[in-house]
């Protein structure tokens, strides 16, 4: 169950293609206090990028976000993300193709799920055949290398594959 930390923060997982846009835009949200890159829902401990990318692990790109729930609500963070990617692409994201580049949410708890469900019933009756998965966030979250964390800060590129279109 995700319980607040000692410092009242909470964490959410999201895959919606490569990790670094997504990291990039989170990063930007009021009340987003961290971000990090790593793969999730997968059968290897510890996997590699390489090895992620062969999708032989079953892993998801994955993000981390820790929130304050006081400056932004899960919800809001759920809406964010089914508007930053394609919930209706089957096979990754863009031009990103592969299971390692699927739209998944990972929750916490039935609140979560909840939310999620609601979320995409929304974009269902708005037209959207949305794919995104719900899966169960007691999978552990393995970070990814220390290359990809910041990405765009780091090379001062900006994201390719992720791009706000308001759905709610």
């Amino acid at each position: 169950m995700n319980e607040k930390d000692s410092r009242g923060l909470k964490t959410a997982w999201f895959a919606g293609g490569c990790f670094w846009g997504m990291e990039h835009l989170f990063r930007k949200l009021p009340g987003v206090v961290a971000a990090r890159v790593g793969y999730m829902g997968g059968h290897k401990e510890h996997p590699s990028y390489e090895e992620v990318c062969s999708g032989t692990t079953g892993h998801y790109e994955t993000l981390e976000v820790t929130y304050d729930p006081a400056r932004i609500t899960y919800e809001d963070l759920a809406k964010f993300f089914f508007e930053i990617h394609d919930p209706t692409q089957l096979d990754g994201q863009g031009p990103d193709i592969g299971e390692q580049y699927m739209s998944a949410v990972f929750c916490s708890n039935v609140e979560e799920r909840r939310i999620i469900e609601n979320l995409i019933a929304l974009l269902r009756e708005k037209g959207y055949d949305v794919v995104t998965r719900i899966l169960d966030a007691s999978v552990p979250f393995w970070p990814a290398e220390e290359y990809h964390q910041d990405y765009y800060n780091k090379t001062g590129g900006t994201p390719y594959c992720h791009l706000r279109v308001k759905k709610f």
